[in-house]
């Protein structure tokens, strides 16, 4: 492995580091765009399609991602991936200043640029995505990978809502265009961190291996690790982070006297920070205990009862507890469930699964809201809090089934899981 010299600790933390940085672009914008669509004249629609335009970007670009890496390796395409996130942030501060006169050369569209940065947002955040889980695989073993895996996700979680805050900060004391200033400097700082810190650990030198642009990862893992992905992610961001801010004026409940907007904050920074510890915590108990499935099964259940209690809340306390095990429930699930893709993927496919998984989660954390937001002013709350509590028992159903499929067992060790991954390679190179 070239780069094994460095130390697979140090790798981890450069991963972490760059994804928590680069996260900031991501979130800064969240605060602050809807207030300049006053200021812009930018319609709310166009704002919604601002914000949202780097994940439907990132799922066209997530596949090709994932063979890109397959392809030339994790080093080049994480690090470009941090370098067009880095230009996409600076693009806000375009922008802002597009309308000077002084400015002349830059066309007074700031709506476009915008837009635009968003979408190349999008493309570099797949490139990071697909590179920072294969590279805390290559680096990994069944003892470890869990808890590195969790140990990414929550870098690339917690990035986002501090960008979320931090921007919301700056821009109140200092202005919008510092906000999205210091938002480029930490892109920039990431990548650097990147260039200087992260190896190769996907291919030998510079052997580059054949693989096609089209040949997409439509195995039994990738697709039944996406799906239950998919469930958690539609349930979560769909059903929670869409509708609460109704459901706490509907209910007339709130937080340190706020208002149901910020409140709402409130709560999901409650899911956020369950969410970040127990993505460490369930990765690192399904390496101890050597086996993923009882770990998944356990959270995929405490999303089911966290669902349950949202449905039946009424007071802050209940809404409370309710959110811990929302939160808890999907970081549980992170770490191991990226994990149990590592144990069954051949090294050299890992790229092309975590496509597969990621372009699957994008598309349950995208349609969530459109579905459930309709739904919920037509039956209520409850009955769409208890449909989204059934989602993570059908993840845990499709789970046992794929993995008995690959496998022959239900509780495979992790023995048992690297067993299938070689001979999965062993099929893949025959076919080939």
């Amino acid at each position: 492995m070239s780069g094994a010299e460095t130390s697979h600790s140090v790798v981890i933390g450069a991963v972490i580091l760059s994804t928590f940085f680069v996260g900031f672009g991501g979130g800064v914008i969240f605060p602050i765009l809807p207030n300049l669509g006053i200021v812009l004249g930018i319609s709310p629609f166009l704002v919604g399609l601002i914000l949202s335009a780097n994940r439907f970007s990132r799922l066209f670009a997530n596949a090709p991602a994932g063979v890109l890496v397959d392809r030339v390796g994790t080093r080049k395409p994480f690090v470009a991936g941090m370098i067009v996130q880095s230009v996409a942030t600076f693009g806000y501060v375009v922008a802002m200043i597009s309308a000077r006169p002084e400015l002349w050369f830059l066309p007074d569209v700031p709506a476009a640029w915008f837009l635009g940065s968003r979408i190349i947002w999008g493309v570099g955040s797949a490139a990071v995505f697909a590179t920072a889980y294969t590279i805390a695989s290559d680096v990994s073993d069944g003892s470890s990978r869990g808890a590195n895996m969790g140990l990414i996700r929550g870098g690339v979680l917690f990035g986002f809502p501090c960008g979320v805050v931090i921007g919301g900060l700056i821009s109140e004391l200092s202005g919008t265009v510092s906000a999205f200033v210091v938002a480029t400097l930490f892109a920039v700082l990431a990548s650097v961190i990147a260039y200087a810190t992260i190896p190769e650990t996907h291919i030998e030198g510079d052997e580059h291996r054949s693989v096609s642009p089209w040949d997409v990862d439509t195995s039994v893992p990738a697709l039944t690790v996406g799906l239950v992905n998919f469930a958690v992610l539609f349930a979560y961001i769909g059903a929670l982070f869409a509708t609460l801010v109704l459901f706490l004026d509907r209910n007339d409940l709130s937080v340190f006297g706020f208002d149901a907007q910020a409140s709402s904050g409130i709560f999901m920074a409650v899911t956020v920070v369950a969410a970040g510890v127990f993505m460490f915590l369930g990765g690192y108990v399904s390496d101890r205990t050597e086996s993923r499935i009882p770990t998944l099964l356990v959270f995929l259940g405490t999303s089911f009862v966290g669902f349950i209690m949202l449905a039946m809340a009424d007071s802050v306390v209940t809404l409370t507890v309710a959110c811990l095990l929302i939160g808890a429930g999907q970081g549980g699930t992170s770490g191991p469930l990226m994990a149990l893709l590592a144990d069954l993927t051949p090294d050299e496919r890992m790229g092309r699964a975590v496509g597969t998984n990621n372009v699957l989660g994008d598309i349950g954390g995208g349609l969530g809201p459109i579905v459930s937001l309709p739904l919920v002013e037509l039956f209520g709350f409850w009955p769409i809090y208890v449909a989204c509590a059934i989602l993570p028992v059908v993840a845990g159903a499709i789970l046992l089934g794929g993995v008995y499929r690959e496998t022959g067992r239900f509780l495979p060790n992790l023995q048992a899981l690297e067993e299938s991954a070689r001979a999965s390679g062993r099929t893949s190179e025959h076919a080939d």
